[in-house]
C-alpha cells in the first residue's frame, strides 16, 4: 500500500509541484497541501488517486526505448559467413548482431558465440545463439536495464517493424547524458 505520510518526500524526489500532482490526480492543490502537512486524513479513494498519479507521472519522466535506441540496425542472415560477421563487427565497432530474415529474428551472433563455437568455414546459423528480446518502442529505461542484465542486445519494434536496437552501451550513454 502507498504510504501517504511520505507524499511530500516522494513528490519532491520526482521533482513534481503540488499543482502538477493535483492536476494529474483530480484533487485540488489545497487538498494535496493539507495531506502533506498532515492536517487531514485522506479517504481511501483520494490515496488511490494520488498513488496512480504518482505512478503515471514518474513513468512519464523515465526515458523510453524510442529515445535511447540506436536507429541503424545492422543485421545478417543465417547464411552470412563468420568472416563477413567479424568484418562487420570490426568495421562498425559492434560486438553482436541479430540474425533477421523476413522480418523475423532468428538468432543473435556475438563475439563470444563465435569464439566459443569456432569460426573457420562457418556461417551465422552455426554460431548464433537464441534471438534477442523484442520490446515496444515505449518500453521504459528501467525495464530495458533489467533485460540488459540478461541479454547483450534488445530489438525495438514499432508498428510490427524493427526500428532500432539497444545495447548496454546505449543505456550507459543515456545515463552519462543525464548526469
Amino acid at each position: 500500500m502507498f504510504d501517504i505520510t511520505r507524499l511530500k518526500f516522494i513528490r519532491l524526489n520526482l521533482e513534481l509541484t503540488q499543482h502538477a500532482l493535483a492536476k494529474q490526480s483530480g484533487l485540488s492543490q489545497s487538498i494535496i497541501t493539507k495531506i502533506e502537512r498532515g492536517e487531514i486524513d485522506p479517504s481511501y479513494s483520494s490515496v488511490k488517486k494520488i498513488e496512480q498519479a504518482i505512478l503515471l507521472l514518474s513513468t512519464k519522466k523515465e526515458a523510453i526505448a524510442e529515445k535511447l535506441m540506436t536507429k541503424k540496425i545492422f543485421s545478417i542472415t543465417r547464411d552470412t559467413s563468420t568472416k563477413e560477421i567479424i568484418h562487420l563487427f570490426q568495421s562498425q565497432k559492434i560486438s553482436q548482431v541479430p540474425v533477421i530474415e523476413k522480418e523475423i529474428a532468428q538468432g543473435l551472433v556475438t563475439e563470444t558465440s563465435i569464439i566459443e563455437k569456432g569460426f573457420k568455414g562457418k556461417c551465422a546459423k552455426d554460431v548464433m545463439i537464441e534471438p534477442p528480446p523484442i520490446v515496444s518502442s515505449h518500453t521504459t529505461q528501467s525495464v530495458l536495464a533489467g533485460i540488459l542484465k540478461q541479454y547483450p542486445l534488445i530489438l525495438i519494434v514499432k508498428n510490427n517493424s524493427f526500428v532500432g536496437v539497444i545495447t548496454k552501451a546505449d543505456l550507459l550513454r543515456s545515463i552519462m547524458r543525464n548526469e
